[in-house]
């Protein structure tokens, strides 16, 4: 190379360190500068920052894929088990009703087998014999459209109660009062001083719309209506009857029809084989 152009390159490298020109060849270019993708502090992420996949979320039964028919169903089986629920407390009501009358009345009235013993009566403990006699005992009554049944060592006989009450009260119509009379009169030839239960019975319809808050509330009603006329407008003794309310709890017959929830509707007279004794009777 010459020795002018040895010189010339001298003087534009001193020029351009001097003078710090951007476009000098020689100078090194600066590294880029890192940018941040976080955001600062009070601000939100950009929407392009954030992670592609959520966090799953515990399962969650989703009903937009059932159709009207299919939610329907579900809501009709769910009242249809909290209806059978209903029923099923309150029939252990009313089977807790029961057993609390029956405590109630053998507390302040003497069962049959007791209150002969106390009150002096010779009489015994049922047998053979006096089943018998109370069979025999029983054909001799008459009474008209009345159903009579032995059970055992007991005769029942049924009076309907849609022929004694107006309907769904304790009030006795005419044709009861008339009904109570005859049985009576058979009760007092019959079957004279024998110890007489009352038990008032009912179907399983329902008694919304009128003043009983249970079936037990009216078949006690009922019993104790038939036991006061019995006591002050016949023959028969209040020493020798007692009342018990079964409200629905011992039908004879099936309640499924018309038919049945009529016949359980009834009261018993219920005979026992003993006797009260004369000086009580009076």
């Amino acid at each position: 190379m010459c020795r002018h152009c040895v010189q010339l390159a001298l003087v534009l490298l001193v020029a351009a360190v001097f003078t710090g020109c951007s476009s000098n060849l020689l100078r090194p270019e600066p590294a880029p500068a890192m940018i941040s993708l976080e955001p600062p502090p009070g601000v939100a992420a950009p929407a392009h920052t954030l992670p592609r996949s959520l966090p799953s979320l515990p399962n969650v039964p989703s009903y937009s894929s059932f159709d009207n028919d299919q939610l329907e169903g579900a809501l009709t089986r769910s009242q249809t088990e909290n209806q059978l629920m209903q029923e099923e407390l309150s029939a252990i009501r009313e089977q807790l009703a029961s057993t609390t009358a029956q405590l109630a009345a053998s507390r302040v009235v003497a069962r049959p087998e007791t209150a002969g013993q106390a009150a002096g009566s010779s009489s015994s403990r049922p047998t053979v014999g006096d089943i018998a006699a109370m069979q025999s005992a029983m054909s001799q009554l008459s009474l008209d459209n009345m159903q009579v049944r032995l059970d055992g060592n007991v005769v029942r006989i049924e009076v309907a109660s849609d022929r004694l009450f107006e309907s769904g009260t304790a009030n006795l119509l005419p044709v009861g009062a008339s009904l109570l009379t005859q049985l009576a009169a058979e009760l007092e030839k019959v079957f004279p001083r024998h110890f007489l239960g009352i038990e008032g019975h009912l179907d399983t319809q329902s008694l919304e719309g009128t003043s009983w808050q249970s079936a037990h509330q009216l078949t006690t009603a009922q019993s104790s209506a038939v036991f006061d006329f019995l006591a002050t407008r016949t023959p028969l003794s209040d020493r020798q009857m007692f009342l018990v309310a079964h409200g629905a709890n011992h039908p004879v017959v099936s309640n499924a029809t018309a038919a049945g929830k009529q016949r359980n509707r009834r009261v018993e007279c219920v005979i026992y084989p003993e006797q009260a004794a004369a000086q009580n009777y009076q």
